[in-house]
């Protein structure tokens, strides 16, 4: 009995590391895989399994880099041409509710984080001076 040629449509993959300590993977196809890692604790954290198959987080993947790459284009399409501004994101979700609910939770928290910040660096800035005195 022959045996069966490998299939060609998986993509063999190489792993590389970039500056960040982040594994990417680079499949055949030349695009490198960068939300891998993520992607798959999410799917756990949903309920897949610990370890999912390379297909389905390749898959989803796909779809999530295509979802972002149409919304960049959309949004670059509206306001001011060429560049990307918050507001276009939050008017292309609008009509969508949760989508526009939790990119407003999102900019409130990042409002909020902003003001913790400061908050924070001008407590380390009046201990710094006070020391120094």
């Amino acid at each position: 009995m022959a045996a069966n040629p490998p299939e060609e449509g998986f993509d063999q993959a190489e792993f590389e590391d970039d500056e960040l300590g982040e594994v990417q993977i680079e499949t055949s196809s030349g695009r490198k895989r960068l939300f891998s890692k993520e992607l798959r604790c999410m799917m756990y954290g949903f309920g897949d399994d610990q370890n999912p198959y390379t297909e389905s987080v390749d898959l989803l993947e796909d779809l999530v880099v295509e979802f972002i790459t149409e919304m960049t284009h959309r949004a670059m399409e509206i306001g001011r041409t060429g560049r990307v501004q918050v507001e276009d994101i939050v008017f292309l979700v609008r009509k969508n509710s949760r989508k526009y609910a939790r990119v407003k939770d999102l900019l409130t928290m990042n409002e909020e984080l902003k003001r913790a910040r400061k908050a924070f660096d001008e407590i380390k800035y009046a201990g710094a001076e006070a020391k120094l005195k």
